[in-house]
């Protein structure tokens, strides 16, 4: 019965039944035909874009060819008039206005030469406009002197003057160690005239004898090559930018400078720390594999804020040494804008056509239908509740047929649902049953948690016992094993002083003898250091005694003012045997940075209890830190309990407490104050101490307890409360 009503459940009208194929018809050929346009679309629009980024490549190109090539060209014009002997690079006017008036004739930034003596002359234009001239001795400081220039490029007054040595520098250095011309690697300055960015063209200069003179260089401005590639008409959002083989922007064709300052200096960008998101996420899809992998034309599609670019890299060198990545991307939309209107008329005609066939199919289906729908108000009234429903058969056999299924469904639905009734009793039964196991579980849970709550305070109970037993017990034991000492060293000297005095300044027989056996001159020099220890005894017994009183306010529940650094001394005192050195290791040091605060009103026995489960977990931390150490590396780098207090904001207390032990990890920290959760061994820890510290410090103070660790570094928990909790 039930697999019948599934069926039933699953079939389609009638109606679906006549429509459905003609709108598949339809919706199928219409479908392919926009399919078909759109892939031909597309392929159209991947030859377009391949074509202008061809285009645009081969422009960069013969740009890139032609206009880096005028430095070197020029260098070498340069070099041969020097070697032939027709420009004496010792006369320093003559070769000023020689320079002056290839600046004229040449876009460079700089043409100069440096020679092996140290000094040096160049023509520069450093901001773009005005030609000014750079002359320099070997003597430093302040050796180099800028030099304004008339029309004529005559030399008319001093501009500047600053420190300039030709060994220092890369474009001097560089050719030289080569023995040939090259570029040097891109410089960088930020001169009051504004920001420097240049490639040096720079080779060897020799003199008629081919004795080494020194280099000649020419600069080129790299934002003059960013100028060129805004230029190109390439689209609105396409981009073209050049890369050094490390990622490093040289130009591109955006808006955003290929530099960005750092502390007053000119620090170059990385592409992929572009602000442009094409450049950017480019450069991203090339650190994958490698920019300096690339050795051949390579063209991908990279999406860029949601929409797809086509990209093609290409490799750029000369014979100098320059490796340079090329990069010419454009968006698809530039030309897919008219394609996804035509899609978009498309399906707009396949909807129409829907909507026809949906219309034709219902208009020849409904005379077909009409007997069906007697049925179907039947199997309605059933669903309301109403399970008394006969259908009368018809003509049609598939009709009968469907009559006497629905009939005999609707006797064994009836049935069904009686039965139903019964399972839904049990049900509930059972539900209930669960409920009430789930509800003993529940208070078995909050038993068992309220004993290890017990447990924990029992710890830390033995602890307090354990410190105090053993610091007690050793000046208890020093004056007990001493007082028969004291007592009878006492005695003697008393009995020793009276016979002086009933005899004479001459001791008799007697009082030699007994002079001998007491040992007089032992007896006056151990009896003051043996009262001194005494004395120190029992001032630590008074110190441990004032601590167990201080301390022992963590069983109180009375709210009061106390001073706050009393409950951490008391805490100190009573951890004093975990905390002095032993043979295996050395002491741990404890800082105390103690502010002018004062009373605070609180929970005193409860906020001692949050210092001692603190600072147990930093010695904890501290020994486990030192087991990895030897007893050398432990000596040199001591380990360490910090504890600083302090005033915020005038109304709350501060207690910082410190270690330097083994940290934990960001994981751990996020889970440090729930309950139960422990890092410590199993038998060394409940996972409740600070669970419990938290809800003193949060619930029963309104404060803060927060943690803050490095792994490796060590740990810091840093407690807030106010200074005056209103107790309510």
């Amino acid at each position: 019965m039930k697999t019948h009503y599934l069926s039933k459940a699953k079939a389609l009208p009638l109606q679906i039944v006549l429509i459905v194929p003609f709108v598949i018809q339809i919706f199928a050929a219409v479908s392919l035909v926009g399919y078909l346009s759109f892939k031909n679309g597309q392929r159209a629009v991947n030859d377009l874009a391949g074509q202008l980024i061809d285009r645009s490549s081969d422009v960069v190109d013969e740009h890139l060819k032609s206009y880096l090539s005028i430095p070197q060209t020029l260098n070498q014009i340069n070099a041969d008039t020097i070697h032939r002997g027709i420009l004496n690079v010792r006369d320093r006017q003559t070769l000023g206005k020689y320079f002056w008036d290839q600046m004229q004739a040449y876009d460079l930034t700089y043409i100069g030469i440096g020679l092996t003596t140290g000094e040096g002359l160049g023509a520069a234009r450093y901001d773009g406009k005005t030609i000014t001239i750079d002359d320099w001795t070997a003597k430093l400081p302040n050796n180099t002197f800028t030099y304004a220039t008339d029309n004529q490029g005559n030399r008319t007054q001093v501009n500047a003057r600053w420190t300039w040595q030709n060994s220092n520098e890369p474009w001097y250095t560089e050719p030289i160690a080569a023995d040939k011309p090259i570029w040097a690697k891109i410089v960088t300055g930020n001169y009051p005239t504004g920001p420097y960015i240049a490639a040096s063209a720079s080779r060897p200069i020799y003199d008629s004898q081919n004795r080494l003179l020194g280099m000649i260089a020419s600069d080129i401005h790299l934002l003059k090559l960013s100028d060129f590639l805004r230029s190109l008409d390439i689209s609105q959002s396409g981009r073209v930018f050049l890369l050094e083989r490390d990622g490093t922007l040289i130009a591109s064709s955006g808006t955003e400078k290929p530099f960005v300052f750092v502390n007053q200096k000119i620090q170059r960008l990385q592409a992929i720390n572009s602000s442009d998101p094409t450049i950017q996420n480019i450069a991203r899809h090339l650190q994958t594999s490698g920019f300096a992998s690339i050795t051949q034309d390579t063209n991908f599609q990279v999406e860029v804020e949601g929409k797809q670019n086509y990209v093609n890299v290409i490799p750029w060198r000369d014979k100098y040494g320059l490796n340079w990545l090329m990069v010419v991307s454009v968006p698809e939309n530039t030309f897919m804008t008219q394609i996804n209107a035509n899609t978009q008329t498309t399906i707009a005609l396949c909807l129409g056509a829907l909507v026809v066939a949906s219309a034709i199919g219902v208009f020849t289906s409904h005379w077909i239908v009409h007997p069906i729908l007697r049925l179907n108000w039947a199997s309605e009234a059933m669903a309301a509740g109403n399970l008394n429903q006969t259908v009368e058969t018809s003509g049609i056999r598939e009709l009968n047929t469907l009559s006497n299924s629905f009939n005999h469904m609707a006797r064994q639905l009836h049935e069904s649902f009686t039965a139903l009734e019964k399972s839904k009793e049990e049900l509930e039964d059972r539900v209930e049953e669960r409920t009430t196991e789930l509800k003993n579980t529940l208070e078995e849970l909050q038993r068992t948690q309220s004993q290890i709550i017990q447990s924990e305070k029992m710890s830390s109970l033995g602890q307090l016992v354990a410190g105090v037993a053993h610091e007690i017990n050793n000046p208890v034991n020093f004056i007990h094993g001493n007082l028969a000492h004291v007592q009878e060293y006492t005695q003697n000297l008393l009995l020793l002083m009276q016979l002086y005095q009933q005899y004479h300044p001459y001791p008799i027989a007697e009082i030699q003898t007994l002079v001998e056996d007491i040992d007089l001159e032992f007896l006056q020099s151990d009896l003051p250091k043996l009262l001194s220890s005494m004395r120190v005894g029992t001032d630590r017994i008074r110190q441990i005694v004032l601590s167990l009183r201080n301390f022992s306010r963590i069983d109180e529940a009375e709210f009061k003012r106390v001073d706050i650094h009393e409950g951490i001394d008391s805490t100190l005192m009573i951890l004093q045997h975990r905390l002095k050195g032993k043979p295996e290791q050395p002491e741990i040091e404890v800082i105390k940075d103690y502010d002018n605060v004062p009373s605070v009103e609180c929970y005193a026995g409860q906020l001692n209890q949050v210092f001692m489960n603190i600072l147990v977990n930093a010695i904890d931390a501290l020994e486990e830190n030192n087991t990895k150490r030897t007893y050398q590396e432990i000596e040199n780098n001591r380990s360490q309990i910090k504890i600083c207090t302090s005033i915020v904001n005038s109304t709350w207390l501060q207690v910082a407490i410190a270690d330097n032990g083994v940290g934990i990890s960001k994981e751990f920290q996020q889970r440090i104050f729930d309950p139960f959760f422990t890092t410590k061994p199993i038998g060394k820890g409940t996972g409740m101490g600070m669970s419990i510290s938290y809800q003193i410090v949060t619930k029963k103070h309104n404060g803060k307890l927060e943690c803050f660790s490095t792994p490796g570094k060590g740990t810091e928990f840093i407690i807030q409360i106010p200074l005056q909790l209103k107790n309510g």
